[in-house]
This record gives C-alpha cells, structure tokens and sequence, in this order.
C-alpha cells in the first residue's frame, strides 16, 4: 500500500491506534525531545504535538519507532516481504537466448519500469510560497540536546545533482539553523551529496539544492537507504511502494521533490563558505563534535497550507532511528548474500549503533572462509565502517547476543582468531585515532578445522536427545509448574 503523502500515514497510525495526540503546549527546545525519548524508551506510540511555541505547525515525531510502525510506514506486513521482492530481482539473469524465454521476461522487464518517478505539473507541496518574505523561523525545528550547536532539521531529504551527468541524489543530512535563511550541510566525507559538492568545487559551478520534509515514509526512508551511487533512491521509493513517485520541478533550482511534502527548501550550497557545525547529540549516544561544513542558503520556501513538521530525535539506543537500521538490515540481506554467498543470516545489534558491530553467520565450507568474509564485508560500500565483524557458524542465531558471546567466549582463541586491519571509519566515530581512519577487528568465533591450524578434537555441544525432549514436553502438566 502507497500513502499520498504524511498525513495519509497518519491517519493510518490513528486507524491502528498507533499515535498519540498531544494537545497541551510545548517548547521545541529540549522538552519535545525528552518526552519523545521517554516514549521511544517504553516501546510507545508515534507522538503528534499540536500545539508547539512559535510555531503554528504541528510536530510529528516517532513515527517510525517500533517495528509495526516501520512495516506500515513502508506499506508491508513485515519488512521481509521487501527482502524478498529484491531477492526475486536478484536472480534475474540477463535475458536468455529464445525468444520464447525472452517474452516470459517481458512482465518482469515492464514491472520495474513501472516503478520510475514521474513529474506532475502542479503540487501540494507549493500551495504556500515565500520568497522574500522566506524563513526558517516559521516552522518548530528542534533543539534536542543541551549541548547541541543550535536547532536542527533532523528529518530533511536533500535533493542535489551530479553536475556532470545531472542524475539525481537523494540523502538524509541534519542541518543546522544559522538564521532564519541559513544553515549547516551535515555531509560526511564519504556520502554522495558530499562527491557532488566536490565535482561541483571542481567545475566551478553553483551547486543548486533542495530539501524536503515529509511526504510518503517510504520516500523519507529511501533517502536513508544504503544504495549504490547512481541509483536513484525515488526509483528505490517506487519500487518500495510498488507505485512511481511523482516529483515537481522547484521554482527556483532546476531540481525535482517530491510532489507530496510537506515543506520544501529551495536554494544553493556556497562553494567557498564554510561555518563551525555542531556539536550534535547523536545516535551513538555521544555528542559529535563541531567541525567545518558547507552553509545552504534557503532562496525560497514552500509548503503546504496546514504542513505537518516532521522530525526524529537521535540518542542512546533504542530510539526512532533503530527500527529504520533494522529494517535497512533486512531489506539488504539479499544484496549482502549476492555478493557473499555463504551468509546465511547476519545481525547488526542496536547498541553496535548500525556501523559498530555485525554479527555474521556462515555456512562454513573451507578453512579461514571466516576471514575471507570479514574481508568482504569491509569492501561492501558503507559496511566498510564496521568496526568488529564476529563470524559464527550458520546454525547460530545471529540474533540472540546471548548465545553470540558465548560462541566469542568459547571457541576463540585471540591470537588464532582475531584479525586487525586498518581503514575508514565512520566520521562520528570518537575512538579512533584520527578522524574517519582506524582500526578494525574481525572475529572467527565459528568451529575451527585441522586447517585452521587446531589439530586437536573439537568437543560436542551438549543437546537432550529428541526422545526425552519429546516425553518431558508430553508429560510437562504433570510436572505440576
């Protein structure tokens, strides 16, 4: 099922009893952030404060935070079923010879086409426009943390382009507020919106950016979907939703968003302008220190007439933005077993923050596949940033730390079984040595072979035989428990 847009989401949290309304008044400064957090903490509902100081526009926030909410906000029952939608595209060969196969091809071939954005002419995203009289003042930005630089829009979609090739990148960066038509351009280094601004320094040429908030959560998540360069995220958005995204030409960059948000910013990227961003209270759980960003300077603003804001906090897990990696977790295991066949499942635990830790398990067929895996995982795109892979054997549930630490505890030996590397890091990663370059640590914690260099026995793991499961489970309302 495709949403129009956000409030048609919204109405379906309510229909489900998903959202609470609350209707007394708030500041955005810390107090929306403390109750949302409180909230995230008890597994509770999306949150709609209506009444926010400052701002006529309502605040949408936890909206993704549980993972119901997260297979209704991407229009699913589970999230596996996207997995598995992608698996079936995987084993698409190339099409075969006859033309009889090649036919057969055809309603596959016309199903994916059917997902690509289309432009409309008019939008409700530009009901309201403001250009001299624009400003970033009228909406309920957050300031989440006591130690945040300043208020952030936490839940902006930046739309820019390769000044090359002019195809389009679609990304999830805070940004600051500066004033009331500027602020910061939280790229890291290694994102594609950052590679664009580059080009753009290169070539000399004013980089035109747009930024959207809200619309289909489908498109908000895509936006923070790990995809190749060069594949459009609006396309991934369709094929989520099973129905194209239509976009609407902005009115003053030569830029597309989507035709159902809430808000658009329209405006540039000064190539030689830099200010102080930060610090931010993140999803590590730690502040991310201030560095030198790129300043956008907002030119012109649209939105809807009665727009909803929308906005997540980010913290110590669990919050919000966990039941958004755990879905990108699933939805990506079957590009993961494309390029790694031997995977059988994989895990990235929340307090890991989704680029720390991954717990991998293997159908094991040759000594050292362990290391050769760890060593696949650190060149597969932003799985390059984990920082400790542990690889288990592929009956192993991934998903139970408690029996993944156990297999780490018994079945390592440390000078054996650990290997080190260097490499890039995550850029909000405060422990390694210098910023986004450090170490990382795989760990073989699967059973190990004679060419393994382990010439000893290895023992059983102690199980019941099936015989006396199956009678203590028969009589067990005899037990009297």
């Amino acid at each position: 099922m495709a949403y129009r847009d956000l409030r048609e989401f919204i109405e379906a949290l309510e229909r489900r009893g998903l959202l609470h309304r609350v209707r007394t008044p708030v500041d955005p400064v810390l107090e929306i952030t403390e109750v949302t957090d409180r909230i995230s903490k008890q597994g509770g509902p999306a949150l709609l404060f209506e009444r926010v100081r400052g701002s006529d526009h309502p605040v949408l926030i936890n909206a993704f935070g549980s993972k119901e909410r997260m297979a209704l906000a991407l229009g699913v029952q589970d999230v596996d079923e996207i997995a598995a939608r992608i698996e079936r595209l995987l084993t698409m060969k190339d099409l075969p010879g006859t033309l009889w196969e090649k036919i057969r091809m055809l309603p596959r071939l016309a199903e994916m086409s059917s997902w690509a954005p289309r432009t409309v002419r008019s939008a409700p995203c530009q009901e309201v426009v403001h250009h001299e009289d624009a400003s970033l003042d009228i909406f309920p930005i957050l300031q989440c943390w006591p130690g945040d630089g300043g208020r952030y829009l936490t839940l902006s979609i930046t739309f820019t382009k390769d000044p090359e090739t002019g195809m389009r990148n679609t990304g999830m960066y805070r940004l600051q507020v500066f004033d009331s038509r500027t602020t910061g351009m939280h790229w890291h280094m290694h994102k594609n919106g950052a590679e664009n601004y580059r080009k753009h320094r290169l070539l000399g040429k004013r980089m035109e950016v747009a930024v959207a908030l809200g619309g289909d959560p489908a498109i908000t998540y895509s936006a923070t979907a790990p995809l190749p360069r060069g594949f459009d995220e609006m396309l991934f958005a369709g094929f989520i939703r099973q129905q194209p995204v239509e976009m609407v030409k902005c009115l003053t960059v030569d830029l597309e968003v989507p035709a159902g948000s809430e808000i658009v910013l329209e405006g540039y990227v000064d190539l030689d302008e830099k200010r102080l961003e930060g610090p931010f209270g993140d999803h590590t759980g730690y502040y991310s220190l201030a560095d030198w960003y790129p300043v956008f300077h907002v030119q012109c603003i649209t939105h809807r007439m009665d727009a909803v804001y929308p906005a997540t906090v980010v913290g110590k897990p669990p919050m919000e933005d966990c039941f958004m990696a755990k879905a990108t977790e699933r939805i990506f295991l079957p590009v993961i077993r494309l390029n790694i066949p031997e995977v059988v499942d994989y895990n990235l635990p929340l307090e890991g923050v989704f680029h720390n830790c991954a717990v991998i398990a293997i159908d094991k067929q040759y000594p050292g596949q362990a290391k050769k895996v760890m060593c696949a995982v650190w060149g597969m795109g932003q799985m390059m940033f984990t920082k400790m892979v542990i690889v288990v054997d592929s009956h192993v549930n991934v998903h139970d730390m408690a029996e993944v630490w156990w297999r780490v505890y018994n079945n390592v030996d440390p000078k054996r079984d650990f290997m080190f590397v260097e490499g890039p890091v995550e850029v909000l990663d405060h422990a390694s040595p210098y910023p986004a370059y450090g170490s990382k640590v795989g760990i073989d914690a699967t059973k190990k072979w004679p060419g393994e260099g382990h010439f000893r026995d290895w023992p059983d793991e102690i199980e019941m035989s099936r015989e006396i499961k199956d009678l203590v489970t028969a009589r067990w309302p005899e037990y009297g428990f």
